[in-house]
């Protein structure tokens, strides 16, 4: 498995967007409840930088450049359901590259695929999430790609809360993965733009302690 290098520049204007636009809110006082029950100080809703085009751009060339850098260009870009989405198809199209998505379940009726669009065995494919936590949804879409005979070269990410679970979630599956900015970073930029105090980037960083 691939170690991947954060790139700290770009991890820094990447945290900078997510909190101008308020994809990222921070609030400790009043924490967030996650659907897994989690209080949070931290929400982070990766689609709205859909509705920014200039930020949409710069996150997808990115993308682009961490594959060509990193990876090699694969056969297949496929998003995961349902952030992954729509910033993979922007990327596959970029890349001149045949795009699929992969669902959370296989679907209920029809056919009751998982994969929707082709990817045929043997193919390379890297993967396209908005947000990593647990890893979980993640490795569950890798998981279906290599049933389907296909090879997964990574998972890119534009946000990794940095977890060790996750960690070593993906260390199991022996899947690289990589996020264009996480927490440890947006919470330093979030002080160092006077959107936290002081006082509140030591309770995030507290949190944050706390769950890896």
């Amino acid at each position: 498995m691939r170690a991947m290098i954060l790139n700290q520049h770009t991890a820094s204007k990447v945290a900078e967007f997510l909190l101008q636009i308020k994809a990222v809110k921070l609030n400790v006082q009043e924490p967030f409840t996650w659907a897994s029950g989690i209080k949070s100080p931290i929400y982070c809703d990766n689609r709205v930088i859909l509705s920014y085009p200039k930020i949409r751009t710069f996150i997808r060339q990115q993308m682009v450049d961490v594959i060509q850098e990193g990876f090699g260009k694969p056969d297949v870009i496929a998003g995961i359901a349902t952030g992954g989405i729509p910033v993979g198809a922007l990327i596959a199209h970029e890349l001149e590259l045949p795009f699929a998505y992969i669902r959370s379940k296989a679907k209920g009726h029809g056919l009751q695929n998982m994969i929707e669009g082709i990817i045929n065995p043997g193919q390379n494919v890297i993967l396209i999430e908005d947000l990593i936590s647990t890893g979980g949804s993640s490795l569950k879409a890798v998981d279906a790609v290599k049933e389907n005979g296909a090879h997964v070269k990574g998972v890119i990410s534009i946000f990794d809360y940095g977890f060790n679970i996750a960690k070593e979630n993906f260390k199991h599956h022996e899947c690289a993965y990589l996020s264009l900015s996480n927490f440890q970073v947006l919470a330093q930029v979030a002080k160092e733009k006077q959107y936290i105090t002081e006082q509140d980037y030591e309770y995030l960083i507290d949190w944050h302690q706390q769950k890896v």
